[in-house]
């Protein structure tokens, strides 16, 4: 089994991700795909320059897609971990989405769980 690790600093978001992950489609959808139900809401990271290579590299391998309501976009979801803790990523399939931007969920609020604030560095782990 291959091994995609992602490393960013957590930033804050515009609350866009919680907005979507409230939707009952979305929540439906992740929850049936990932084996749990996410926190509302998303751990943001900027990536490396680096990292932001294995994200497209990341994009080709195996995932989950959620399938949108109309008006809204495809989502990629690839299980992942944050040491021990089960996550996955989301990746939105809308033109001019940010290459260096990660958006994590997780059945726990992630800053709390594990006392991030934001300039704190994340590493996620894909296998795959």
């Amino acid at each position: 089994m291959k091994k995609i690790e992602l490393k960013g600093t957590v930033i804050s978001g515009d609350g866009d991700g919680k907005k979507f992950m409230e939707l009952p489609w979305v929540k439906r959808q992740t929850t049936e795909k990932l084996g749990f139900t996410p926190y509302l809401g998303t751990l943001n990271l900027k990536l490396t320059k680096e990292t932001a290579k294995q994200r497209k590299l990341l994009e080709k391998t195996p995932s989950e897609k959620i399938f949108p309501a109309e008006g809204y976009c495809d989502g990629l979801l690839f299980k992942a971990f944050i040491g021990i803790v089960q996550c996955a990523i989301v990746i939105p399939q809308v033109a001019g989405y940010p290459n260096d931007l990660l958006e994590v969920i997780a059945p726990v609020y992630l800053r709390q769980a594990l006392q991030l604030e934001d300039g704190c560095e994340v590493t996620v782990t894909v296998n795959h």
